[in-house]
């Protein structure tokens, strides 16, 4: 299982549109993802005081775009990258943060 987090709005929009896009995928040509040891760190480092967020946990084995772990070279750890959009039958389950 891995994880991203998102907005209630952006992941609203996904459902509408059948598939999830984080805007990482057109500025960097991935969706930032996290295993679940990972989350908290991302909340602190890139959400702090922000609401309204929803964690996304998918089933990477369930994913048709491809998965790379790459280093993050700010913090030299390696975490999961979606080249492409994610499939919503791969989200198990989405909660409110």
């Amino acid at each position: 299982m891995i994880f991203h987090v998102t907005t209630k709005q952006e992941w609203a929009q996904a459902q509408a549109n059948g598939v999830f896009e984080a805007p990482s995928l057109q500025l960097e040509g991935f969706i930032h993802m996290s295993e679940q040891h990972q989350v908290a760190g991302v909340l602190q480092r890139y959400y702090a005081g922000k609401t309204d967020l929803i964690l996304l946990h998918v089933d990477e084995t369930k994913l048709t775009a491809p998965l790379k772990y790459e280093i993050a070279p700010s913090i030299n750890e390696a975490f999961p990258h979606i080249y492409g959009t994610i499939n919503l039958d791969a989200v198990i389950t989405s909660s409110a943060i």
